[in-house]
């Protein structure tokens, strides 16, 4: 968390490949209660580069959220989150998986990956919108989250 003012600017990473989701997700973040940053990528790829500062995210600022879409092109959000789960310098950050697919194997697969959270994107565009600011309220109004630590690895 970075401070803006007398503000404090929470740091989210949305992996989201839906042009209409990605703008769904600002809308209701923009409305929400608290100032953030939201980064967004748009493969599993990018997202891996982006949270370990490489190329062209050297500069990223890591996230203390990600917001993760299970079904990406080059490489999907499972792949993504076994990989975060397992790296030592990003495993502490929060993911939520947010997607279409209501399937039980999905869920019980991410939670066995270590997802903190799984929820079924709901297709009505208020219902979005109360799903997002939920998001919100959660993870950073109730839940206490760890420490950075450290910039990037690499």
């Amino acid at each position: 968390m970075k401070k803006r003012g007398d503000a404090t600017l929470i740091e989210i990473l949305l992996v989201e490949d839906n042009p209409a989701d990605v703008r769904l997700t600002k809308e209701a973040l923009k409305d929400g209660k608290l100032l953030n940053h939201l980064s967004v990528v748009a493969d599993g790829v990018e997202a891996l580069a982006f949270l370990r500062g490489q190329g062209r995210y050297k500069d990223a600022p890591r996230p203390e959220l990600i917001l993760l879409d299970l079904n990406l092109p080059k490489k999907d959000g499972r792949e993504v989150l076994a990989e975060i789960k397992t790296d030592e310098t990003l495993k502490s950050i929060p993911v939520v998986v947010l997607t279409v697919s209501k399937a039980e194997e999905d869920i019980l697969k991410t939670y066995r990956l270590h997802a903190n959270c799984y929820i079924t994107k709901p297709v009505d565009l208020d219902q979005f919108m109360k799903v997002t600011h939920s998001i919100e309220d959660f993870w950073f109004s109730i839940v206490k989250l760890p420490p950075k630590e450290g910039i990037h690895a690499g």
